[in-house]
């Protein structure tokens, strides 16, 4: 067994589709692709979060979970990500807990900032709060879920001997994971000692070069490295990386440009723009290929960036859910067993 020790897996549901597509059908849906997660030897999933958000509908993150966690069995659920700071942080505090006593404790807390104007502009933020929200929202969360008469005056948020009305089943809380794109974000969450949740939008060299960031800054700050370091991606495996590509192709494309108009492309450090052919999109940013391809590119993360925890999402809005099951079935005959073999379970 490798020093790096277990590698994690899990799979990011769908939420969102077309508006035209039949919402309680691709519900269900996912409740099947859940349940053959669980069967695959899949151990979390995840679940995205956005408001506003045309051209999809979209179910929101913490309702799914919570439904979705009698089918996930055993798996963990991984909140991926709350936008903290467009929220109530005693709400969230709240509805948190209460996500993670259902699940048996077994909740991962995704936080990130948010980036798109129509969400802060309906919640009535500033988006140049949103740094100092999320981060006064999460000193609160955390107050909330560990201690009983909870006094706290900030800029955005204030209580007075409140008392949390449930508590996380996991102490003193939930792990919480941290969403990053700029490089100042990635070395912001280094310094506060969270694990940074890279991002599937940025090429491979760009999140080499922030873990180096992210690293130092946590050195820095006087924390040691994170158990978990986790990672999401855009992965489709197939017989061929021919068949995986074309599958992928038109779906992926489709969200990227969705992803262009929103404005996430902007996020990221330097010119990146997502307004280019899918072949240059694709390169070193998407896991697209046969079982041997995607194992390639999946050590090659665990060698550069440590990472020991993959978040795949596998299909995208309008994809029909067969091709998906059959990604997830082929991810746990060819792909999962080689990790499990190679670093334990």
């Amino acid at each position: 067994m490798s020093s790096t020790g277990p590698i994690k897996f899990g799979m990011f549901v769908m939420p969102q589709h077309p508006r035209s597509d039949d919402p309680v059908r691709r519900f269900r849906e996912t409740v099947e692709q859940t349940i053959h997660a669980r069967h695959a030897g899949f151990d979390a999933i995840a679940a995205g979060h956005h408001y506003l958000a045309p051209p999809y509908q979209s179910l929101q993150n913490v309702p799914l979970l919570a439904r979705l966690a009698a089918e996930a069995g055993s798996m963990q659920l991984i909140t991926s990500v709350v936008l903290l700071a467009l929220l109530n942080p005693v709400q969230v505090a709240e509805d948190i807990a209460t996500l993670d006593v259902m699940c048996e404790g077994r909740l991962i807390f995704g936080i990130g900032l948010g980036y798109r104007g129509v969400e802060f502009e309906g919640f009535g933020v500033k988006v140049r709060d949103r740094v100092p929200r999320m981060l006064e929202a999460l000193t609160l969360v955390k107050r909330l879920w560990t201690e009983d008469d909870v006094t706290f005056t900030g800029n955005f948020f204030s209580v007075h001997g409140a008392t949390c009305t449930i508590r996380p089943v996991q102490k003193p809380h939930p792990p919480i994971w941290i969403a990053a794109n700029a490089d100042r974000a990635v070395e912001r969450t280094g310094r506060l000692g969270y694990p940074w949740y890279a991002n599937p939008h940025a090429a491979l060299p760009t999140i080499e070069r922030q873990w180096r960031l992210y690293k130092s800054a946590m050195t820095a700050a006087g924390h040691s490295l994170p158990s978990a370091r986790p990672i999401a991606l855009e992965l489709h495996v197939a017989p061929t990386r021919e068949e995986a590509v074309e599958t992928a192709r038109p779906f992926l494309a489709a969200k990227y440009a969705a992803y262009a108009e929103w404005g996430q492309d902007k996020e990221l450090p330097g010119d990146e723009s997502f307004r280019i052919a899918f072949e240059r999109l694709a390169r070193d940013r998407f896991i697209l290929g046969s079982p041997e391809d995607v194992i390639e590119q999946l050590e090659q993360r665990v060698k550069t960036l440590e990472s020991n925890v993959f978040v795949f999402r596998m299909g995208w809005p309008g994809m029909e859910s067969w091709k998906v099951l059959r990604v997830i079935e082929l991810m746990g005959e060819r792909v999962l067993p080689y990790f499990r073999r190679k670093y334990g379970a």
